[in-house]
């Protein structure tokens, strides 16, 4: 199993890379949760991510929900096409991919 690796970039900017899998994102959501509170404006650039599950697409919905909770805007960029065809199968590309 390969890992992942959320860096924090300039004013609320992400980046996120490797495989979102059930024994990747549980780690991720736990480091996200401080950095998140601390910015205005929340963008997770999903470029670098090399493989998705149902787990990774249910840790973006949970960043939508905590943004959501503390009052910050997020926003998703670069998402592969891997999980772009998971969300439009499970409904939530609307979602995901709208912009604020």
């Amino acid at each position: 199993m390969a890992g992942a690796v959320l860096e924090s970039g300039d004013q609320g900017r992400w980046r996120l890379s490797g495989e979102l899998d059930f024994g990747t994102v549980s780690g991720l959501l736990k480091e996200s949760r401080a950095g998140f509170s601390d910015v205005d404006v929340i963008e997770v650039d999903l470029a670098g991510v090399t493989r998705a599950d149902s787990a990774g697409l249910a840790l973006l919905v949970e960043w939508l929900r905590a943004a959501e909770r503390i009052g910050r805007p997020i926003s998703f960029v670069n998402m592969p096409a891997q999980m772009q065809s998971i969300a439009r199968i499970c409904g939530l590309d609307d979602i995901l991919t709208s912009s604020d």
